[in-house]
Order: C-alpha cells, then structure tokens, then sequence
C-alpha cells in the first residue's frame, strides 16, 4: 500500500536505511490539521470547476471528517511506511472510502501541499507569539505602574550611570517586545501568500481556481509563480528571524532578573513558583527558570542559523533537503512558547525592594551629570566645561569618601565660585529621576504617560 501512492516507477521497496533517512512522519504529524484544512480547501475546489464530481468531493469529505475525529481522539493508525503525514492521511483515506480518494491528489503535488500546510502553520505560530508578547507586555504594564516612582540605578557597562525608576526600566521592555510582535505581524503580512496549485513547480494544465483555495484558507492571494510557491521557504526564515530577536530581547530581560536576584543586588525576589533549590546547599534560591529562558535563546537562533545553512544552496524548485525545515521551525517555536510564557509568569511574580534599590540609586555618583546639567543651566557653563568641573568634583568626594550631596558647598565652591546651595537640590536620586521630564524620559509623569499610551495601543 505505500509503495502505491507513488511506487509505480519502482519495483522494489527502499534500503531500510533510506527508509529510515527518508521517513518524516514523527516530525511533520503534527502538521495535521493543517493538512487536512488544505485537502478540503482542494476538494472542494475540485467539485466547483467540475474537475471531480459532487459525489466524490462528498465522499472525501466524509472521509476526512472522520480522519479529523480520529487524529483527535489518538486512534488514527500513523505508519513509517508512508513516510509523512500527507501519505498517512492519503494512504487512510483510500482505506475509508475507496476509489473516490484517489482523485484528492488531481492537479496537487506533495511540494505545494507541504509548502501551503508548512505556511499554514508557520502563520499560526506568528499569531501565537504576537499574542504571548502581548501578554507579556500587559504583565511587564502592571509592574511598571505599580512602581512608576520607585528609584533604581540605571547602568551602562553595569556601572552606575543614572538613577532611573522600575517602572521607566521595565518599560524599556514593552517597547522592545512591542517590536518583536510588529515583526510577527509583518512576517506574517508576507507570508500569506497561498502555494496550492503550484503542483511539483509547473502549475497544473486543469481549470483549477487559485484565487478560491488561497480565500478559502484564509490567504490574501495565491502565489504568482509555481517554482517561488514550492521552493520558497523565507517565510519560515523571517520568522525564525523575528523569533531569534524576540528570544534575544528575553535573554537579556531573564539575565537582569538573574542579577537582581542575587544577594548583592537584591532588587527583586522570586517565589518558590519560579525558583528552585539545590540538592545540597540548603540555603539556596536559584532562579532556574530566568536562566532557562535565556538559554532557549540558544535553540531559537540555532534553528535559524541551522534553516539558512539548509537553504542558500539548493537550486528551484523543490529538493528534499527542505523536509529539515520543519523540525527546526518547530523546535524554535516550542521554545519560544515556553519561554514567553515563563517569562511573563516571572514578571508578574517579582517582588521589588524599593528600598534597597533607592539605596543602590545614588551609588557610583550616579547623579553626577545632575551636577554638570545644573552647572550649565544656572551658571551658563558650557558643557564641557561643566563636564570637567563636575569630573573634579567627584574625584574631590571619592577622595574624602562622601556622595555628591554630602560634598560640602566650600568645596566645590573651591572648584567654581558660582556654586551655591541650590545644587543640592539635584545632587539627590529622586531629583534627578524627577528632572528628566523629556519625552521618554524617567520622570514618573513620564512613565506614567508611556504605560497610558501602552494600555490603549493593546
């Protein structure tokens, strides 16, 4: 029986080592649905441009129904010997109906049929993630507005820079993921393109109508070349790419949480929902599932790495090294999931320490451009210069072992005459985030406006 679908060339059955390179069907078994979403679309395309009859579009119809029920309820007999999930559903369609499931395969190719169901469902992974980033970002909203004011150190080379707020950091993060979910959506813009009547990369000689399988699959149009519609397999690439990038962006976030955990830094805590133990240090809280994420970043960017070696040599139309597409795609995809998932779990769990993060704000001298800025605006310095006296006023207090606001007001009157008691009030972590009132910027009016804006875009 699997020799019969396409074993007329043949008379003998392959190497069971070939059979065994060859066979994808515990891969690409889960490409189910959409394989028999893109038969019945085919189907009854057939029946309307009078290429098979009602009674057979009827027919195969009834069979698949009754295929679907048994792929759902775990019945449905998957078999190596027909190599992937388009064969099985063939192969089990003949079974339950007959001669009529023979005329299915008019004027398809497996290379459009995989093609359009591989679309298909790389389209609805797109969807799934720009809806986990939105979750995501709802739960990275709720945090930055519960603590929209609460100071923190801002770093650059994870040194002190400037005091920011939680809120204006975490914020940061829904502009990022707001990113990756516009690049799900234009992926998705350009893959929604139907390859079904492509057949092997020539198009098909019957009256076949395009235009109505592409709409009745959910696609914009069909794709207007057959060799592009069965070799293509960029969409799976850009998305991959769009995944990579996201999967960056939780990298980076999983690797703050990892920092801020620790018992140097302090900002945040974990729950035991999110953290585990060790097998013999009785005291510890590892936050696993942050360095987790992080490293799914590793599987998402391989596949894509992996994918684009695949690719950039095979000639048109259609070569059998693309059947390792799919198992990348879908493992990039389930990491992705998970990953997004477990991050958004993590965010809404966080516990900050305002207080200990106030503390760490002002280290480092990080209100130290404060200075400089107030030297410019009320002594009319020019910034350079300003740059040069504030540069001394830090080596002045590192040197008595003070802040900033503790530098008594004769010494840096030693170092410019103009100063006067007023720098103080800039010289302190909640001036200077409270000063920054740029669009964009850390003042808590700002955030607050950002996280408004943000509410009404989702």
């Amino acid at each position: 029986m699997g020799q019969s679908l396409w074993g007329g060339r043949f008379s003998s059955k392959p190497a069971d080592l070939m059979q065994a390179i060859n066979v994808s069907i515990d891969v690409d078994r889960r490409l189910w649905p959409q394989d028999l979403a893109g038969s019945r679309a085919h189907a009854a395309m057939l029946a309307a441009q009078g290429i098979i009859s009602a009674e057979d579009a009827d027919a195969i119809r009834r069979g698949l129904d009754q295929i679907e029920a048994e792929l759902r309820d775990g019945s449905f007999p998957f078999r190596a010997e027909f190599e992937d999930v388009h064969m099985n559903v063939e192969a089990r369609l003949a079974e339950l109906i007959g001669a009529p499931s023979g005329r299915l395969h008019t004027a398809r190719s497996r290379n459009d049929q995989v093609a359009t169901d591989f679309r298909l469902w790389v389209r609805e992974a797109c969807d799934r993630s720009a809806e986990q980033l939105k979750a995501l970002q709802r739960a990275l909203l709720d945090q930055a507005g519960a603590h929209a004011d609460a100071i923190m150190p801002g770093f650059t080379h994870l040194q002190p820079a400037q005091p920011v707020t939680f809120g204006h950091h975490l914020m940061a993060y829904v502009e990022m993921f707001g990113r990756d979910a516009g690049r799900f959506a234009d992926a998705r813009a350009r893959m929604n393109e139907s390859p079904l009547g492509s057949a092997a990369l020539a198009g098909s000689p019957f009256p076949i109508d395009r235009h109505a399988t592409a709409q009745g699959l959910g696609f914009d149009r069909p794709c207007a070349n057959s060799l592009d519609g069965v070799s293509a397999r960029d969409f799976a690439l850009e998305a991959l790419a769009a995944a990579s990038i996201a999967a960056g962006h939780l990298s980076r976030l999983a690797e703050e949480i990892v920092i801020w955990v620790t018992p140097q830094f302090g900002f945040v805590a974990l729950s035991d929902a999110f953290t585990t133990g060790s097998s013999i240090m009785p005291q510890k809280r590892n936050p696993d599932a942050a360095e987790l994420v992080r490293a799914k970043t590793g599987r998402v960017t391989g596949a894509f790495v992996a994918l684009s070696t695949v690719m950039k040599g095979l000639p048109l139309a259609y070569s059998k090294d693309m059947q390792e597409d799919k198992a990348l795609v879908f493992e990039a995809f389930d990491a992705l999931d998970l990953a997004l998932s477990a991050m958004a779990g993590m965010v809404r769990d966080l516990k900050p320490d305002r207080a200990r993060m106030a503390a760490a704000a002002g280290a480092g001298f990080s209100t130290a451009t404060d200075l400089a800025d107030w030297l410019v605006r009320e002594l009319n310095l020019p910034f350079r210069e300003a740059h040069h006296v504030t540069g001394r006023a830090v080596k002045r207090a590192e040197s008595l072992g003070v802040d900033l606001a503790q530098l008594p007001l004769e010494e840096l009157r030693a170092l410019h005459p103009g100063v006067t008691e007023a720098v103080y009030k800039v010289l302190t972590p909640e001036a200077s985030c409270a000063s920054r009132t740029s669009y964009g910027g850390t003042a808590p009016d700002q955030v607050r406006a950002q996280i408004a804006r943000w509410k009404d875009r989702l």
